[in-house]
């Protein structure tokens, strides 16, 4: 938790989320992440995703016909309709939600140290007739090579 300056193991995370670990880009999937910028499903609270996702574990689990659930949630059969309705809307939250352990990382903080803008932002800035940041991007960019 950034906020509160915790870090929360299994446990602590299924105290406070009502799911394990590996559900949590499913349960922000139904939820909503404002921090991502993703709505999740409408009608899909706390309580709904985390009695789901506790049993069940992932978004895939879930049966289709709210009949078949195995544990019971208000509001059930809109819930159900809604995640068949929009179960590759979800799918694609999930993956947004999702934390990459494969993204490509550099060896070095001088491979990532900005030497100034490339070519291509001050032809950006002409076409666009943004002389003044132009001039004040220059002016940084010189004082850093210094």
């Amino acid at each position: 938790d950034r906020r509160a300056g915790l870090l929360r193991d299994a446990k602590g995370v299924r105290e406070k989320f009502g799911v394990s670990p590996s559900s949590i880009p499913d349960y922000l999937a139904l939820m909503g992440d404002s921090a991502d910028g993703f709505p999740g499903l409408p009608g899909w609270g706390h309580k709904s995703a985390s009695t789901l996702l506790g049993h069940y574990g992932h978004l895939e689990q879930i049966p289709e016909k709210p009949d078949s659930w195995a544990v019971k949630v208000r509001g059930a059969k809109k819930l159900a309709q809604t995640l068949v309705e929009q179960r590759e809307v979800a799918l694609r939250f999930r993956d947004l939600a999702t934390l990459r352990e494969d993204a490509p990382v550099f060896d070095s903080v001088e491979q990532i140290r900005w030497v100034g803008p490339q070519a291509s932002f001050f032809d950006l800035c002409a076409k666009m007739n943004m002389g003044r940041i132009y001039r004040r991007i220059d002016k940084l960019a010189i004082r850093r090579r210094s």
